[in-house]
């Protein structure tokens, strides 16, 4: 008779040779090598915390006399920053539940709901849908100072941008049939 509250037993596959089984958890334990990466991801919020204090304090300092094109470029700027910021924190986050440990966070109030339901398929797209909101900004603004640019700079951006736009859609259709 079973027990519909029992869990299933775990049987972890032991082999004989010592050697082996000290080799393959020492490629095991590797994975937290990455951890100093994920570090360096923290880092580097700090870095664009900086970036963006400076730039609205200067927004805001400067406001007077500027011109509503020049107070435009310098809120996209900021927005541009904050899905940078976005964008690292996804990363940080589903990189290390996937290939370092879990957060256990599971009883803070402030959890994150996506947290430990990002795959690295939905990490690659949110990451590249992220790059393509950038660009379009980044593209925005260049068009917002077209008067100051050359044709070759407009292309290349343009470019750049439709190049990023046409990769997402082909790794999200790549992503869609290897669900299928």
């Amino acid at each position: 008779m079973s027990e519909p509250d029992k869990a299933p037993e775990v049987v972890f596959h032991h082999t004989a040779n010592p050697v082996e089984r000290g080799f393959e958890r020492l490629i095991f334990m590797s994975r937290w090598l990455l951890a100093p990466f994920y570090l360096g991801l923290a880092l580097a919020l700090v870095v664009l915390l900086y970036d963006f204090v400076m730039r609205a304090y200067h927004m805001v300092t400067h406001l007077q006399g500027a011109g509503h094109d020049t107070v435009i470029i310098a809120i996209l700027g900021l927005i541009d920053l904050s899905l940078m910021g976005n964008l690292v924190l996804m990363v940080m986050f589903a990189g290390y539940e996937s290939f370092i440990s879990k957060l256990h966070v599971d009883d803070h109030n402030d959890r994150l709901d996506w947290m430990g339901e990002i795959g690295f398929g939905d990490l690659k797209l949110k990451l590249m849908t992220s790059i393509v909101a950038i660009s379009a900004i980044r593209l925005l603004e260049t068009f917002m100072d077209v008067e100051n640019l050359n044709d070759r700079e407009l292309a290349w951006t343009a470019g750049i941008h439709v190049t990023f736009v046409v990769s997402g859609l082909l790794l999200a259709l790549m992503e869609r049939l290897m669900h299928k």
